[in-house]
């Protein structure tokens, strides 16, 4: 075996918030060795899980340091955890080396709130680096083809699962 296929998954989770038009929220990510293009440069909320987290803490956790959303209800989730390698070529830039790509657990949420809550400016009151340079709400059937290509399995997978809640 390589080193590549020893290193281990690293905890995150993914939020797919849904507005009550059924439209998710994406956030135009700015930098990361991931990020090719400007095309494939979208992507829903997600973050690591810390040691001792639960993921649906850290869930919201990670939606409020990356968009301050509080407003929300949560409608589902994946069973099981979706994992994906990132490609070789950026294993020593992502993450430090230490992982060999994502394994995620992904919710479902409502936004309930006013569009004004929403800053990614600024996001968690201020006190997080932003992560995205603009948002919007998109539809569904879009967002495998936002995503960086070797995450889109598991967005297909998302957008699978998640489409019952968008639907009015």
């Amino acid at each position: 075996m390589t080193r590549f296929e020893v290193l281990p998954y690293r905890p995150c989770v993914g939020v797919m918030v849904l507005n009550r038009d059924g439209l998710a929220f994406v956030g135009r990510r700015t930098e990361g060795p991931e990020h090719v293009d400007e095309v494939h440069a979208w992507q829903m909320p997600q973050g690591g899980v810390d040691p001792g987290e639960d993921p649906w803490p850290a869930a919201l956790r990670e939606l409020w340091e990356e968009t301050s959303i509080r407003s929300v209800e949560k409608l589902g989730e994946v069973p099981e955890w979706l994992a994906y390698d990132i490609p070789r070529d950026i294993v020593g830039q992502a993450w430090k080396g230490k992982y060999r790509g994502q394994t995620q657990k992904w919710y479902a949420l409502r936004f309930t709130g006013d569009e004004r809550e929403i800053d990614v400016a600024a996001p968690g009151g201020g006190a997080h680096e932003p992560e995205f340079a603009e948002w919007r709400w998109e539809k569904l059937e879009n967002l495998p083809g936002l995503i960086i290509p070797f995450k889109r399995p598991v967005y297909e997978r998302v957008v699978s699962e998640f489409a019952k809640f968008a639907r009015k």
